[in-house]
């Protein structure tokens, strides 16, 4: 949750108790609450009229779709999954290489002069 492991929760709690006090803290808690309905309510709202704006071709829209990191990482995925089927076409066309056989003791290596 937000990355805040059960010790940094129980410290947090801890202090609102010695801020806030335990008669407010109830109080705080329930504004808190309201809080965060209201803003949920309003990215829902949000994203109900974009998408009613945009139009039916965009019903399935969400708000993290809309997020330039989540975007550069669906192209690079479609992009590598383009390139790994066309490594696996090519590799389909190509034949296997003919297999090399060891030099025999005392054999000398292939040696072409118009390469060197």
């Amino acid at each position: 949750m937000f990355g805040i492991g059960f010790g940094e929760l129980v410290v947090i709690a801890f202090l609102a108790v010695l801020v806030f006090g335990p008669d407010r803290l109830p109080e705080l808690a329930q504004q808190a609450g309201r809080f965060v309905r209201q803003l949920r309510r309003f990215a829902l709202n949000a994203r109900d009229e974009l998408r009613s704006e945009l139009g039916p071709e965009f019903a399935d829209l969400e708000l993290a779709d809309l997020d330039p990191r989540a975007i550069v990482r669906k192209h690079i995925a479609e992009a590598m999954a383009e390139l790994d089927e066309l490594e696996d076409t090519i590799r389909g066309d190509v034949p296997e290489p003919a297999a090399q056989k060891p030099l025999e003791l005392g054999e000398r290596p292939p040696y072409d002069v118009d390469a060197t």
